[in-house]
């Protein structure tokens, strides 16, 4: 009977352990940036790896007034693109966690 208990504390130390692992590997992902860019780099977009736009920049051959349409397509591109990026990022460094995790 008590040898079940000892396997039950062994588990526990162990999701413990990996819950530490997991939150200081998400940390250091949102500590990174990624950068989302549209073609010809008229947009480029900087997000944290927690999905935080912190800058974007918009080449001032792609403002034109006649086209205001182009620019908010380039834009979407940009941010897109970048969020794709975290989305990668993520997917490879925290995807380990959540396989043959039920739910996840």
């Amino acid at each position: 009977m008590m040898r079940g208990m000892g396997n039950m504390q062994q588990m526990m130390k162990q999701a413990q352990k990996m819950q530490k692992q997991m939150m200081a590997e998400q940390e250091e992902l949102n500590s990174q940036e990624f950068t989302g860019s549209a073609p010809d780099n008229m947009v480029t977009t900087t997000f944290t790896g927690d999905k935080k736009l912190k800058d974007i920049k918009i080449n001032a051959e792609a403002v034109d007034p006649d086209d205001v349409d182009m620019l908010q397509d380039l834009v979407l591109a940009a941010i897109n693109d970048g969020l794709q990026k975290v989305d990668d990022a993520t997917q490879k460094t925290m995807g380990k966690y959540s396989k043959g995790m039920p739910g996840m």
